[in-house]
């Protein structure tokens, strides 16, 4: 049966109006013997509601102020604040144990490529070393194999070549530095030159420059350089990515050619590396070089005059 009527729904609509007509009243200043009565008459009505309410509401307010004071009650806040941080933390720790599976990965992959023998290591500081303005400690040395003049890659290409090993840690001169000159051959020919580092600060922003032998060798914006190799593999193993040309730098009169390059690894955030304590059985060549996008497929290689008498 339903028992919603006119009767109800009318004595609702008059409260609410008393209300409004109060609250007005209320708000108006002096001391009215009309307005006075209608406030005693609301306070009669309406104070045993507002009793009701508040007193229904004291017991939530009283416990919660009971729960806040009680005996152990800030140890446990505490507590639970400390076990947040921790496990913060942990899910920190296990985000760049991510990042570094994934570099770890990027490294497997270039050594299988290139046909590497790799012991992975950790880069641990970063500082200038002995006259040297970029330098990198690892956290490898020669109880994993590790011995002076052999090349260190990450998973995007050449990081620098050791330059001093003890026993559990060792030290690589960054291919950037100034003192640091490498053997490169420009990516689809036959075109071969050295890159050389600029950078003799610890900001290690300055480019590389490379330096191709011939004054007329094919060169432009985008190119690719990978190492040329070393004899018996030291300091250099062949066919590791060097970096990019970004400005070809034209002297009129000059016997070689110069460009820019960026480098191919992040030499800026290294973390997990390869120290190469076995090279390749033969050259891989461009084979380790990263697919280029579509739509920028590499430039057929042009032959110099010189080059094409070779034949």
């Amino acid at each position: 049966m339903r028992r919603d009527g006119p009767r109800p729904r009318l004595v609702l609509v008059l409260l609410v109006a008393a209300a409004i007509a109060l609250m007005v009243l209320d708000g108006r200043p002096g001391t009215d013997p009309v307005t006075g009565t209608a406030r005693a008459a609301a306070g009669a009505a309406f104070g045993p509601v507002a009793g009701a309410v508040s007193t229904a509401a004291r017991p939530v307010a009283d416990g919660y102020r009971t729960l806040a004071a009680a005996p152990g009650a800030r140890a446990r806040i505490e507590e639970l604040e400390e076990r947040n941080r921790r496990l913060s933390a942990e899910l920190a720790a296990a985000e760049q144990d991510g990042v570094r599976s994934e570099r770890l990965d990027d490294l497997l992959h270039l050594s299988g490529l290139g046909g590497y023998e790799i012991v992975p290591a950790q880069a641990v500081t970063r500082m200038g070393s002995g006259g040297y303005a970029e330098t990198v400690t690892l956290d490898a040395g020669t109880r994993d194999g590790v011995a002076r003049d052999m090349t260190v890659v990450d998973g995007s290409g050449l990081v620098g070549r050791v330059i001093r090993a003890s026993r559990s840690t060792s030290t690589v001169l960054l291919f950037t530095d100034g003192a640091s000159s490498v053997g490169a051959r420009m990516e689809g020919s036959r075109e071969i030159g050295a890159v050389h580092g600029e950078s003799r600060a610890l900001d290690g922003r300055a480019p590389a420059v490379l330096e191709l032998m011939q004054a007329d060798a094919p060169l432009e914006e985008g190119d690719r350089v990978v190492t040329m190799g070393s004899h018996n593999d030291a300091p250099f193993v062949p066919g590791v990515p060097l970096g990019t040309v970004t400005r070809v730098r034209d002297t009129p009169g000059a016997l070689t050619r110069t460009a820019e390059i960026r480098p191919a690894a992040d030499l800026g955030s290294l973390d997990v590396v390869g120290v190469v304590v076995g090279g390749p059985e033969e050259d891989p060549r461009d084979s380790v070089l990263p697919d280029k996008p579509d739509g920028d497929a590499a430039r057929p290689p042009e032959r110099s005059d010189r080059q094409q008498g070779d034949r």
